[in-house]
C-alpha cells in the first residue's frame, strides 16, 4: 500500500508540473517528426506492414502517425487490453481466494476423510506459498486425511485459449489455464553434470512430486557440449506426466534448467500438496483426485493472493501468457457468471473498450488475452487510445503504469535502449512473434513533455533484430526531444551500422583478448561486454564480443539475442573470423555458442548455421565443423531443423541438404527422417508439401552418394548443387 501511495504522489506531482508545461515548440516537434520518418524510410520498416501512432499527453495532439488505423497482429501488446480491463473490472485491491475445506469437522485427532481444494483462478501460487499454506492447515488442526480432492470447476474445461492450438509442443509459454494452478502451470527440470566427462548426469524436478515420472539418459559432456532434450508426455495411465531426458550437459558449467508445461494443473497441484503435507507430518492415506466440493463441506482455511496490481507486474514485465489467460477467465467468472470462460472474459474487455475507451465492437478482433500466435488484430491508434484512457484514469493509472517494463531497467526491456535517453524514461509493453514485433507505452522526453506511442510491425523481411533496433530508434528519438543533440542524432546513434572494417591483425588481437574472457565464463563480465558490443563498430569484433558475452552468461535470453544479431554470413564477418581463428590457431569463435543454441531447438540459430554453409564452400575445414554441428541439430531438434530449412534461401538449403545427406549416410536411423514423415501429415498444406519435398531431396542425394564408387561420408566435403533445386 505504501508503494502505491508513493507512486500516486509522484504522478500527482508530475501532473501539477504538466499543468504549467506545454507541448514542444513547432521547430522541435518538426525535428521529432523528421527523425521518425527518417528511421522508417531508411530501414526494414519501410517495406513491412506497419502501424504507428505517437501523441502528446499534454494536449492530446497527434505528433506522427503512419497507417495508424490498420489492423495488425499486436502480439503481446494484447496484454495491455487484458490488464486494463482486469484493473477496471476487478479493482486494484482484488485478491484471488483458494479455499481448503473438509467433509466434516475435524475430530479430536485432527483427522478428515477428505480435504477439498477449491480454486478461483489464482495465477500466483508457487511451491513456496503452498508450503506456507500447508503450515496454515497444520495450525488449523489438520493431522490426517484420507483423500485430496481438487475442484477446479470455477473455470470451464477448455484449458487452451484460441491461438494456443496453432502450435503443438510442451513449452512453458503454452501452459494451460486452471482454476487451481501451481508455479504458473509449468515445471522446471534441473540438469546437473557429473564429476567426469561421460558420467551419468542428474535430472530432477523441483519440487519433487509423484505427478511426474522422470526417465533420464542424460550424460556429462565436455565443457563445450550442451545438446540435451526434455520431452513431456502423458503416462499410459493418463494421470501422471512423463519427462524424458536425453543428451549431455557440459562439465563444470553448473546446473541447467528446462521449463515445460504441466498437462493437468489440478493433479499437479494435488500431488504437490500431498507431498508437502506428508513432509510436514500430515498423513495422507488415499489418493489425489479431481472432483466437486459439496455444499456441506466446511472451510478450514482460505488462502489469499497478493493484490491485483502486484500480479499485473508478473503479467506485463515478464509477458506471462499464463497470467493473461487466467485473468481473462477470472473476469468472465466474476462478471459474466460461472464457469469462467475465455469468451466471457473477452466480453468484459469489450465492455470497457466500447463503453469507456471509445472503441466500438467489431472494429478490432480479440480472441485471447495473451496475444499468442495469429489470433488478434488491433491498430496502433486503438492502442494509444487505451493508453491515453488509462493514463488519465487516476485511481488505476499508478498501478497500470508501474506494471510496465522500464526501458534499460527491468522486464522485457531490461537490455533495450541502453545508452539512450529512453533509459528510465520509457515504459512500454513488448510484443514478439514470428514476423511480428510491437512496442506500445509511454515516454517522458528530456524536455519534459510526455508522449504515448504504439508501433506494430508485421510481415517484415530479414532478421527480427534489425526490426527491434529500428523500433528502439523511434523510442530513443521521442525521449531525446529537448536535448542538444536532438531526435535525429539520437535515432542515428541507435541505428548506425557496424561497418568499420579493420585489419585482420586487429581482429586477431581482439579475438585473443575476448576469447580469454569467454574461457573464464564469468557472469560478472557480462555488463562490460554488453557495453563493449553496443559501441563496437567493426562487425567481426562485434561477433567476437557477442560470443564472449554468451559464454559469460548463457542463461540470459539477451545473450542469445546478441549472438544471433551478430552472426553474419558475409566476408566482413564470417570470412574474417575464419581467417583470424586460423592464423591465431584457436577454435572458431561464435560457432560453438551458436551450435549450443541451435541444438536446444532455437530455429533462428539453426537458420544462422545453415546460412554459414554457402560462404564456407571453399573451406573444407569450416564445412566439416558446420556439418558436425548440423548433425547434432538433426538428432536433437529435427522438427526445428525442418522449420529452419523451410524459411532458408534455396542455395543455403541445397548446401544443408548435401551436408545432412552425408550425415544420414553414416546414421540412417537419425530422427530427422521420421520427423519428416510426421511433418507430411500436418494440417497445414504448405508444411506437409515442404516436408515431402525435403525428404525427396535427401533421398535423391543419398542415392547419389551410395551410387558413387567412393562415396564421401565426411561432412568436410564441399557441398554440391542439388539437381532440380
Amino acid at each position: 500500500m505504501r508503494t502505491r501511495c508513493a507512486v500516486a504522489i509522484v504522478l500527482l506531482a508530475q501532473s501539477a508540473v504538466a499543468q504549467n508545461a506545454s507541448p514542444v515548440p513547432p521547430p522541435e516537434r518538426q525535428a521529432l517528426v523528421d527523425a521518425l520518418v527518417s528511421v522508417i524510410d531508411r530501414s526494414t520498416l519501410k517495406n513491412a506492414r506497419i502501424s504507428v501512432d505517437v501523441r502528446s499527453l499534454e494536449d492530446g495532439s497527434a505528433v506522427y502517425s503512419k497507417d495508424a488505423d490498420e489492423l495488425l497482429n499486436p502480439a503481446s501488446n494484447v496484454k495491455l487490453f487484458t490488464s486494463a480491463a482486469a484493473l477496471s473490472a476487478l479493482g486494484v485491491d482484488f485478491r484471488f481466494d483458494t479455499d481448503f475445506l473438509t467433509d466434516a469437522e475435524l475430530d479430536k485427532d485432527g483427522k478428515a476423510k477428505i480435504l477439498y481444494v477449491r480454486g478461483k483462478g489464482d495465477p500466483s501460487i508457487t511451491t513456496e506459498r503452498l508450503y506456507g499454506i500447508v503450515g496454515d492447515l497444520l495450525h488449523a488442526g489438520l493431522k490426517e486425511v484420507q483423500d485430496v480432492v481438487v475442484d477446479d470447476g470455477y473455470f470451464d474445461a477448455q484449458r487452451e485459449a484460441p491461438g494456443f492450438d496453432q502450435e503443438s509442443g510442451d513449452k512453458a509459454y503454452l501452459a494451460p489455464t486452471g482454476a487451481v494452478s501451481l508455479n504458473w502451470n509449468s515445471i522446471g527440470v534441473y540438469l546437473r553434470p557429473g564429476l567426469q566427462v561421460g558420467d551419468k548426469a542428474t535430472a530432477e524436478v523441483d519440487p519433487p512430486s509423484d505427478y511426474f515420472v522422470v526417465e533420464s539418459a542424460l550424460t556429462t559432456g565436455t565443457k563445450t557440449q550442451r545438446h540435451y532434450t526434455v520431452k513431456a508426455s502423458l503416462e499410459k495411465d493418463r494421470i501422471r506426466q512423463k519427462l524424458k531426458v536425453e543428451g549431455a550437459v557440459p562439465q563444470d558449467k553448473g546446473i541447467w534448467s528446462v521449463w515445460k508445461k504441466v498437462y493437468s494443473p489440478p493433479l499437479y497441484f494435488g500431488f504437490t500438496l500431498k507431498a508437502l503435507l506428508t513432509q510436514r507430518g500430515v498423513k495422507v492415506k488415499g489418493r489425489v483426485k479431481v472432483g466437486e466440493t459439496p455444499r456441506s463441506a466446511r472451510t478450514l482455511h482460505v488462502a489469499q493472493s497478493e493484490t491485483l496490481d502486484v500480479i499485473l507486474k508478473r503479467l506485463n514485465k515478464n509477458s506471462s501468457n499464463f497470467v493473461a489467460e487466467q485473468l481473462l477467465k477470472v473476469m468472465g467468472a466474476e462478471k459474466k457468471g460461472l464457469p469462467g470462460t475465455t469468451v466471457g472474459g473477452i466480453e468484459v474487455v469489450e465492455d470497457l473498450l466500447a463503453q469507456e475507451v471509445g472503441l466500438a465492437r467489431g472494429t478490432f478482433i480479440m480472441r485471447n488475452g495473451s496475444g499468442l500466435n495469429d489470433t488478434n488484430r488491433f491498430s496502433a491508434r486503438q492502442t494509444t487510445k487505451l493508453l491515453e484512457y488509462m493514463f488519465r484514469r487516476f485511481p488505476l493509472a499508478p498501478e497500470f503504469l508501474s506494471g510496465l517494463p522500464i526501458g534499460g531497467k527491468d522486464g522485457t526491456l531490461k537490455y533495450r535502449f541502453e545508452g539512450t535517453e529512453a533509459v528510465g524514461r520509457l515504459r512500454a509493453k513488448t510484443g514478439t512473434l514470428e514476423n511480428v514485433s510491437a512496442l506500445s507505452g509511454y515516454v517522458q522526453a528530456v524536455g519534459g513533455e510526455r508522449f504515448v506511442f504504439s508501433v506494430m510491425v508485421n510481415d517484415f523481411a530479414g532478421r527480427a533484430g534489425a526490426v527491434v533496433q529500428h523500433i528502439d530508434a523511434l523510442g530513443a528519438a521521442v525521449a531525446a526531444v529537448g536535448t542538444a543533440q536532438g531526435p535525429m542524432a539520437a535515432a542515428a546513434a541507435v541505428t548506425a551500422p557496424p561497418t568499420l572494417v579493420g585489419s585482420l591483425d586487429d581482429v586477431k588481437a581482439r579475438l585473443t583478448t575476448y576469447r580469454a574472457l569467454a574461457l573464464k565464463a564469468d557472469k560478472a563480465n557480462a555488463a562490460f561486454l554488453r557495453a563493449a558490443w553496443r559501441t563496437e563498430r567493426d562487425p567481426a569484433v562485434r561477433a567476437i564480443i557477442a560470443d564472449a558475452n554468451y559464454h559469460s552468461d548463457p542463461r540470459e535470453p539477451w545473450s542469445t539475442r546478441m549472438l544471433l544479431d551478430s552472426v553474419q554470413p558475409s566476408e566482413e564477418v564470417w570470412g574474417r573470423l575464419r581467417k583470424a581463428a586460423l592464423e591465431a590457431q584457436v577454435d572458431m569463435p561464435v560457432l560453438g555458442a551458436l551450435a549450443e543454441v541451435a541444438a536446444a531447438g532455437n530455429v533462428e540459430a539453426i537458420t544462422r548455421l545453415v546460412e554459414l554453409l554457402r560462404p564456407s564452400v571453399a573451406d573444407d575445414a569450416a564445412v566439416g565443423l558446420l556439418g558436425e554441428q548440423l548433425a547434432v541439430v538433426a538428432h536433437d531438434a529435427p522438427n526445428e531443423l525442418i522449420a529452419a530449412l523451410r524459411v532458408s534461401q534455396p542455395q543455403d538449403r541445397e548446401a544443408a541438404v548435401d551436408v545432412l545427406s552425408k550425415g544420414l549416410l553414416r546414421t540412417p536411423n537419425a530422427p530427422l527422417l521420421p520427423a519428416l514423415k510426421v511433418a507430411q501429415t500436418s494440417a497445414e498444406p504448405s508444411i506437409a508439401a515442404f516436408a515431402k519435398e525435403l525428404e525427396s531431396a535427401l533421398a535423391h542425394q543419398l542415392e547419389q552418394l551410395k551410387a558413387s564408387p567412393t562415396p564421401s561420408t565426411s561432412p568436410a566435403s564441399a557441398p554440391s548443387a542439388l539437381p532440380g533445386g
